[in-house]
């Protein structure tokens, strides 16, 4: 049983966990088809001395699109990298109010301003039907650039429903 388990059932919160665990899930199938790429860019570069532009740049898509969404599952899973020196030894009331300052102040601003700067990242890319600049690279650079506010919303939301969560759970005092 994971931390995120044990915590007391919020459902607004639960429900929009469980949404962003389905996508984080279906989305990490992307890590399998990520290897068989490398290992088909290995076998074609050292067995036939033969490597492919479009299969390296597949492979930085690919690792891109699984770590951006990968964001908001760990997120949601609590299984991102904490620095815990002093938080373990504080309250349940004074982490949740951390939670609620950190995110509020640190976190959603900064997915606010990212996500709002990559709109006109991603609409000029779509605008010119950006592709890569290498002859034989992947056409479509707008597919991937468009993953940015995606990702960055589906973090968003993750972070919404940690806010929904911490409140709830401070409102009830526990």
């Amino acid at each position: 049983m994971t931390e995120q388990d044990k915590l007391p059932p919020v459902p607004l919160a639960d429900g929009i966990d469980r949404l962003i665990k389905r996508i984080g899930l279906g989305v990490a199938w992307v890590y399998v088809l990520l290897v068989l790429v490398i290992i088909l860019q290995v076998v074609l570069r050292k067995g036939f001395a033969h490597g492919l532009i479009a299969l390296e740049e597949l492979q930085w898509h690919l690792y891109a699109v699984g770590v951006m969404f990968g964001l908001s599952y760990a997120q949601v899973t609590n299984s991102h990298v904490r620095v815990d020196l002093f938080y373990t030894r504080f309250s349940n009331k004074t982490k949740r109010v951390i939670e609620v300052l950190g995110i509020l102040v640190l976190v959603m601003p900064f997915i606010v301003i990212t996500f709002l700067h990559s709109l006109d990242f991603v609409a000029d890319s779509w605008r010119i039907n950006e592709h890569s600049s290498a002859p034989s690279g992947l056409p479509w650079r707008w597919l991937i650039k468009s993953a940015i506010p995606l990702t960055l919303a589906l973090l968003g939301l993750a972070m919404i429903s940690r806010l929904i969560r911490e409140l709830t759970l401070l409102a009830r005092g526990e």
